[in-house]
């Protein structure tokens, strides 16, 4: 490539970068506080607060290594996501990304893939929220998930500033929880209060039964479960359009992921496994609301569970927040209804909101038909469709990473320790996943569904090139 072909590439696609970064038509209305809880809490949900338990029971205390090692896999996406942030901050930004480095049609499945992403996740997590209301009130579950439906979906029709003032309190609450439930564990070992006080011991991280008490095949199958908890990291990628300070606030939210990775995940498990034995934990019920239990705790078990109510809350409420950003960025680059592109006077996508939730209302439906499987069944469809965006985030920052090595694009100012190693460790790792789910009974279903949607998008893609095949959403850049 000559220097003036270099230059013209250069050109373009610094045009593209202001086209997505300035005219978005949003208002960059969350601050650096608001971007660090965003960051902090998006992945403290249901996957740690009620998927935990059925991994403990499946796995025992070597869920914990899962947790680290699927947690050090995490930071390779996150560090690989900065990379490409820094480069170009749009709240579109991985299907932005896949139509710039891999095509228009990879652009378009991943947009409506992480879009479904969320209606998903929001159907799991109204599902959570009303499993958790049983433990005071005896009342269908399907009739907590409608009410909380509509009550997050009001939530959403505020200010962005609002909104992530509302979500920074929401993971000030879950963060505040976790922090408390280690304090009250480290009391019980070191002065032995409370029913677990003389039988809490590390000791049983390795003496019932073993570190891998049931092997390590069935700690590979807990993989699935422990990356949903992770799901939703990625959330900082959406907000890059709406932040005051993107090239200063998403570093230093994505570097938090170690320490959160370490104290939320892996040191909350070591502490509840050494006060309450891995034996006592039961799938379906939140680990942290038994550990309590146990420890003859009653009130704060009750405490508990209403922090991981407005955690489960929470993240549908982030849910429903991406699912307008997305829509409206397929909209804006003709791969979706022009509807969808429409903004409020304050800068809410709404109709892609509505939109959205009218279709989370789906999980109430679940909750009714069956009450007893339906966590399982959405969870599994929302890891494979979560982890798309994942695989796609490393795909675009190996191909960025050439072509910034080569001259071809300026170099990111947050580049991705160790890459385009770690990205492709990163890739292996989640292809490993995809496999114990192919594996996994429960999880395989997803497996199933996964080539519909694949098929469903293809034909939706060909009907849209055809109707305008002029727009510059169907040609590569």
């Amino acid at each position: 490539m000559t220097s003036a072909q270099v230059d013209q590439h250069r050109d373009g696609n610094e045009a593209v970068r202001a086209e997505g970064s300035e005219g978005e038509g949003y208002q960059r209305g969350l601050g650096a506080r608001q971007i660090q809880m965003i960051a902090i809490g998006g992945a403290i949900g249901t996957g740690l607060f009620l998927g935990a338990g059925k991994g403990i029971s499946k796995a025992g205390p070597s869920l914990i290594l899962a947790y680290a090692i699927a947690g050090l896999v995490i930071f390779f996406i996150m560090r690989a996501l900065g990379e490409l942030l820094m480069y170009r901050p749009v709240s579109g930004s991985f299907s932005e990304y896949a139509r710039e480095f891999i095509g228009p049609f990879a652009g378009f499945v991943t947009g409506w893939t992480y879009w479904l992403f969320w209606v998903v996740t929001g159907i799991t997590e109204v599902t959570a929220a009303a499993a958790y209301m049983t433990y005071w009130f005896d009342i269908p579950q399907w009739v907590s998930a409608l009410i909380f439906t509509i009550i997050l979906y009001g939530a959403n029709l505020i200010s962005v500033k609002l909104f992530g003032e509302l979500e920074f309190w929401f993971s000030m609450v879950k963060v505040t929880a976790i922090i408390g439930m280690i304090l009250i564990c480290a009391g019980i070992l070191t002065i032995g209060f409370s029913d677990a006080g003389e039988t809490a011991s590390v000791s049983h991280l390795w003496s019932d039964g073993g570190f891998f008490p049931h092997g390590i095949g069935n700690t590979l199958m807990t993989l699935q479960m422990v990356m949903f908890a992770f799901l939703a990291v990625e959330l900082v990628g959406v907000t890059a359009g709406e932040s005051k300070d993107p090239k200063t606030v998403l570093p230093k939210a994505i570097n938090t992921v170690p320490w959160r990775i370490a104290v939320f995940y892996v040191g909350a498990l070591i502490m509840i496994l050494s006060v309450v034995p891995w034996t006592h934990f039961q799938p379906g019920v939140s680990p942290f609301v038994a550990a309590f239990e146990k420890m003859g705790l009653a009130a704060g078990a009750g405490i508990v569970n209403f922090v991981v109510l407005t955690a489960a809350l929470s993240s549908c409420n982030s849910g429903m927040y991406s699912t307008g950003r997305m829509l409206r960025d397929l909209a804006l680059n003709s791969q979706g209804p022009k509807l969808f592109t429409k903004l409020t006077s304050n800068g809410l996508p709404l109709v892609g909101t509505t939109f959205s939730a009218a279709l989370m209302l789906v999980g109430v439906w679940i909750n009714y038909q069956w009450p007893g499987k339906a966590f399982d069944y959405v969870v599994s469809f929302a890891t494979i469709s979560g982890m798309w965006a994942w695989i796609v985030i490393l795909f675009c920052q190996i191909r960025y990473r050439a072509k910034a090595d080569r001259g071809e694009l300026p170099r990111s100012d947050f580049r991705a320790p160790g890459a385009p190693f770690t990205s492709w460790f990163a890739l292996a790792f989640i292809g490993m996943v995809i496999v114990m789910m192919g594996i996994d009974k429960d999880a395989r279903v997803s497996l199933y569904c996964a080539p519909l949607w694949g098929l469903v998008l293809a034909v939706a893609y060909l009907v849209l090139k055809r109707r305008n095949p002029e727009a510059a959403a169907f040609r590569k850049r």
